[in-house]
Parts: structure tokens; C-alpha cells; sequence
């Protein structure tokens, strides 16, 4: 077993506040996983893990070693305590309420994230997804019908944060006249570089929606309708138990804020992959059964999400580097998507790519994100309904530059990969 101190890489830059790194995180991760798959940086002390192999061991890790309490903020803020020994599962239990997030299903351990996770596994079927399919199509035409006639428009603002935002309000039934006022109090990504603290730094950075949420559930528990809050208050644990209104509060709150950025993210990024392609785009023309593939490859090549994160409960070890416990891990899934060991030339996007459904973009394990469905679903109804409602797709060079010359602005976040903008011209079918 080597010791991780001795894979510490230290000539390379910032990965948590550069924001070189952050326009191109790609070539971060290649020099990472060049010099070992599993190394510390030197700025937070945080180890990174940039190949396949070695991320699917820590995240598929099902005995108790790593905790997902560091999963939203990752190494940013100091542990709540001095790590003492070789497990620090007591002192983690002791100090769990410090944790950011910790109220909040992402952050759960053990049997409490499997008998929660499992209430919300049981509210996003694929059958519910279905009947909501028909609800995304009519409301990208709507969003579409309000830029086709400009023959251009910014897909971040104009549609994919729209879209995502209308549908997750109107699957849980959100009314219309909160929406504005909910988008405003969840406040930052809280991966931010910047930004407000209060957002990214208690134990419930939601809790500015509380009041509301609190509020629908107690109207669903006394006048349940069809909408999605309607069936998280009908949901039971396995042993018949019922939820208390709190949980469901918070359970609710989350699904409202995962239900929206990281769709955005993938819609946009897909978008871009079209515009930069003509090939590409007209082929997903001729067969709109191959959209489906369009989208794996996405989240394979540049996913929405960069990172995970755990924390090292007991001394360990990943491919031989000693892990000691109170080690912040971070995931690359990234670096592990575009792991040259397990993707053959992975910087060339392609949609024929085999086993392309192997990558990490929407993480592995009993954390993998629970909205992929959803995620998948949109962004094949939008992609779907841009291209037939359009004949071909640019990128608009007054914003970007000329071919070969993009430039492409960033949200400054060090977990998430979101295009501040995204401008494109078109010619409507």
C-alpha cells in the first residue's frame, strides 16, 4: 500500500477555484490521470480520482467505508471536527447536523438513504414519467413558438431553463403564481465560486423554501390531488409506516431544485453538440431513433455533473493509495468518463460508440441520481421537437467566434459543467 501522500501532484493548477479549469476541465483531467489515477491535490488536500476503474470502486464501495455527508460542497468547507484515528464513523454521527446538506436525501448513509431513496424510487416510476411525455412535448412547442419566428436565440435562458423549471413545477404541481418566487429563493449552485453562503453552508441551504413546501404538503395531506406532491403524501416506508410532514417537506424541496439545473445543463450541451456538427444534426434529422444514443454521448463526453464526493469514514485503501479516514475523495466522473483505459479515444465524440452507457455522467451506485429517467426524457422531447421545427442549426458567431475559434462562457462552479449562455441561429422546417 503506498501512502497518498506520496501522490500528491503538485504542479498542477486549482481545480476548485481556477477558472481556467473550469472552461476546460478536460485538460485538468487528463493531467491528472497521467500522472496517477488516484492522487491528492494540493490546494484542499482532497483526493482526486480521475480513472474508471478506480471511481467505480469508490462508488459502488457498499460496506460502510465512504460516507456521501461531503457530497454537495465537497472539500470546500473544513470538517466540523479533528479526524482522530483510523475510523471516524462515531465522530461523523457525533457531528452529522454540521454537515452542509445533511438534512437532504444526497447526503444520507446507510439503511436512513435506503429507506428514503427507496420512498422516492417508488414516486418516479417509469410509469408516471409516461404520463407526464405528452405534457413535455405540447410545452416545448409552446417555448418554441416564442423564439421560431427571431431565426436565432440564447438556448440557456429562452428554452432549456424554462423548460426544465415549468416541467418540474408542473409535475409537482407548484402553482403558477410561486414559480418566480421559488426560482428566486433557491439562490446559487452550491458549487459556486462565489456567491451567498447562507445557500451552500447549513444543514438545509433550502431552507428558504420550507415555508412553502411545508404549506403544500399540509394541503395534499388534507385535500390530495394527481400531482406529484399529492403522491409523496401517500408514500409509506416498507414496514407501513408513514413519513413525518417534515421529511416529505424536505424530500419535496429537493427533488423541486435536482429537478432543474442538471437537465438544463444536458440540454444545452447537447444543443451545442448539434449546432458544432451538421453531419451530426441532420443525421439526428433522418433518425430521430438515434437521439437517444446523441444523449449518452453526452454525458459521457461532457456531463452536466464533474464531480462526486465521499467521505473516507475508515483508513483505506483505492488501487493501492492508502486512503486515510477523514479524506475527502473526489470523484472525478468526468475524468472517468474519458478514461482512455476504458473509452478508446475518448476525446472524439461519437454516438456509435460501444458500451457508450457505461459512463459516470449521472454517477453509479446507491447514489446515482434518481431524476436520469426525467433527465433523459426531456432532453429527448426537446432535441426531438427543435430539429423537427427546424431545417438547420448554427452557432451564432457574433456571441462565439468562427469555427475553430469558439469561445464559450461557464457558470463559475467547480461541481457542475453549465453553459452561461448559449446563442444559435437557425432556419425554422
Amino acid at each position: 500500500m503506498s501512502s497518498a501522500e506520496t501522490e500528491t501532484t503538485t504542479d498542477v493548477r486549482d481545480f476548485y477555484s481556477d477558472p481556467a479549469v473550469i472552461d476546460d476541465p478536460r485538460s485538468y483531467f487528463d493531467a491528472m490521470r497521467s500522472k496517477c489515477p488516484v492522487a491528492k491535490e494540493p490546494y484542499l488536500n482532497s483526493l482526486m480520482v480521475t480513472g474508471y476503474d478506480e471511481a467505480m470502486e469508490v462508488l459502488t464501495r457498499k460496506d460502510g467505508t465512504f460516507s456521501s455527508l461531503t457530497s454537495v460542497v465537497g472539500p470546500k468547507l473544513p470538517l466540523p471536527f479533528q479526524p482522530e484515528g483510523d475510523d471516524i464513523s462515531e465522530q461523523v454521527e457525533a457531528h452529522r447536523s454540521e454537515f452542509p446538506w445533511s438534512a437532504h436525501l444526497v447526503c444520507f448513509d446507510g439503511e436512513v438513504h435506503a429507506k428514503n431513496r427507496a420512498l422516492m424510487t417508488s414516486l418516479l416510476t417509469y410509469k408516471r414519467l409516461k404520463a407526464n411525455e405528452d405534457y413535455l412535448y405540447g410545452l416545448a412547442d409552446r417555448l418554441i413558438d416564442g423564439f421560431i419566428g427571431n431565426g436565432r436565440c440564447n438556448v440557456v435562458t429562452d428554452y432549456a431553463h424554462a423548460t426544465t423549471t415549468y416541467a418540474i413545477c408542473d409535475i409537482l404541481g407548484i402553482p403558477e403564481e410561486h414559480r418566480a418566487e421559488l426560482l428566486q429563493l433557491i439562490g446559487p449552485v452550491p458549487s459556486q465560486l462565489d456567491g451567498d453562503a447562507a445557500h451552500k453552508v447549513g444543514a438545509d441551504p433550502l431552507i428558504f423554501l420550507k415555508e412553502r413546501f411545508d404549506q403544500y404538503i399540509a394541503e395534499r395531506l388534507e385535500n390530495p390531488g394527481d400531482d406529484l406532491l399529492s403522491e409523496l403524501t401517500r408514500l409509506r416506508y416498507k414496514d407501513g409506516s408513514v413519513p413525518e410532514p417534515d421529511l416529505l417537506s424536505r424530500l419535496a424541496r429537493f427533488l423541486y431544485g435536482a429537478g432543474q439545473d442538471t437537465t438544463s445543463r444536458l440540454i444545452a450541451r447537447s444543443i451545442l453538440e448539434l449546432a458544432e456538427d451538421r453531419e451530426l444534426q441532420q443525421h439526428m434529422r433522418a433518425e430521430p431513433g438515434r437521439i437517444p444514443d446523441l444523449i449518452e454521448e453526452v454525458l459521457r463526453y461532457d456531463a452536466p455533473v464533474k464531480c462526486a464526493y465521499r467521505l473516507a469514514l475508515k483508513t483505506t485503501e483505492v488501487a493501492g493509495v492508502e486512503v486515510p479516514a477523514g479524506t475527502v475523495v473526489n470523484i472525478a466522473l468526468s475524468a472517468a468518463s474519458n478514461d482512455p483505459e476504458h473509452f478508446e479515444n475518448p476525446g472524439k465524440f461519437d454516438i456509435d460508440r460501444p458500451g457508450n452507457r457505461d459512463h459516470l455522467g449521472f454517477s453509479k451506485g446507491v447514489h446515482g441520481c434518481l431524476g436520469a429517467p426525467l433527465g433523459r426524457l426531456e432532453t429527448r422531447v426537446t432535441l426531438e421537437r427543435i430539429l423537427a421545427r427546424t431545417s438547420d442549426i448554427r452557432i451564432d458567431e457574433e456571441h462565439h467566434g468562427p469555427p475553430g475559434d469558439r469561445t464559450y462562457r461557464f457558470e463559475p462552479t467547480y461541481t457542475f459543467r453549465s453553459l452561461a449562455d448559449l446563442y444559435i441561429e437557425f432556419d425554422p422546417a
